[in-house]
């Protein structure tokens, strides 16, 4: 009963590798949040080439929020994207982080072109209700 059931653990820990279709066409989501950067490059149907994120790069604590932290994992991240095959790409950016432009700038250099930037931070139209109002 053990050997058969560690036969079936080894089986799905072998299980085929999904492959991504990488087409010249994709998209670059860019979360940029006040502690990381994260960027992702995908094909048209959201799926994931290649990424990377400034913790990925070794850096750690508050030096993860620097614009040199994005601008090495843009680079990372596009040099991948690139071997593979993808040469556009339609930048979505997220959020209030400071490598935002410097990690756009990157993928540029890259040798990936930028057709496209689109900024989808989500905005509270009148947000949540704020606390009770402190006593002294």
């Amino acid at each position: 009963m053990a050997k058969q059931s560690s036969a079936v653990a080894a089986s799905k820990a072998k299980a085929k590798k999904r492959v991504v279709k990488v087409e010249a066409v994709g998209e670059a989501h860019l979360n940029a949040t006040f502690n990381n950067i994260i960027i992702s490059l995908t094909n048209n149907a959201g799926q994931v080439i290649s990424w990377s994120s400034a913790g990925k790069m070794g850096f750690r604590g508050s030096k993860k929020n620097t614009p040199y932290a994005a601008q090495l994992a843009a680079a990372d991240c596009s040099k991948v994207a690139a071997v593979l095959g993808l040469r556009k790409v339609k930048v979505y950016v997220k959020g209030p982080g400071a490598g935002r432009e410097s990690a756009i700038r990157t993928i540029s250099t890259s040798g990936i072109e930028v057709t496209e930037i689109v900024d989808i931070t989500p905005m509270p139209h009148n947000g949540c209700r704020p606390p009770k109002r402190r006593r002294c």
